[in-house]
């Protein structure tokens, strides 16, 4: 049967309190890009550059829960952290994977974020939270992850990503490594800002 046309649209945009700030309703697109003017300039953050090292969260709770959830904050960290960089993820992860659903399994299948996508990416192939795990895999193609959370060492190594057990000394060890003029970046809110390289913005 025929659907019938889409006539009107109701956004809502929120701040890092999870508080309604505005409604964005009318014509579909009208009212969408006007919200999306909104966003840009209350959550989007202009850089420079991109940075070797990005250090990010999932804004805490109840976000960071999981490390289903962490994702979110990793592909906003993407935007801006340089091939082959380093993303520092702290994320509490008390609920584990968590262990229910198809996540978990998808990651323990896998030997690499490669094989998730060669996976993922074959004919035929469906099934549920394979979109988080197609997120997942192309950040780990484009950097390096380390996480410090409550999740064990074995699990976080199962998940194809670096345990950290000290933060601070972790980050001691990057900046030692990589010395003391390295360029870090920091999202403290994690996915609830937006970076991007102005740059390419503006080529846009």
């Amino acid at each position: 049967g025929s659907a019938l046309p889409v006539t009107f649209l109701v956004n809502v945009t929120l701040n890092h309190q999870r508080q309604i700030t505005g409604f964005y309703c009318g014509d579909v697109i009208e009212a969408h890009e006007a919200g999306c003017a909104v966003v840009k300039e209350t959550a989007m953050v202009a850089c420079p550059q991109r940075y070797p090292v990005v250090i990010t969260t999932n804004s805490g709770y109840p976000l960071d829960q999981n490390l289903y959830q962490t994702v979110k904050g990793m592909c906003a960290a993407t935007e801006i952290v340089e091939e082959g960089g380093l993303l520092i993820v702290a994320a509490r992860c008390n609920d584990g994977f968590p262990e229910h659903g198809n996540f978990a399994k998808l990651l323990y299948q896998h030997d690499s974020a490669q094989a998730m996508l060669d996976t993922i990416y074959a004919p035929g192939f469906h099934m549920l939270d394979q979109w988080q795990v197609q997120k997942f895999a192309q950040v780990l193609l484009q950097a390096k992850v380390a996480l410090f959370s409550e999740l064990s060492a074995e699990q976080v190594a199962q998940a194809h990503i670096e345990p950290i057990e000290d933060l601070n000394e972790y980050i001691r060890r990057t900046v030692e490594r990589l010395g003391p003029n390295v360029p870090i970046a920091v999202l403290p809110e994690g996915p609830m800002t937006i970076p991007y390289v102005q740059e390419r913005i503006a080529v846009a």
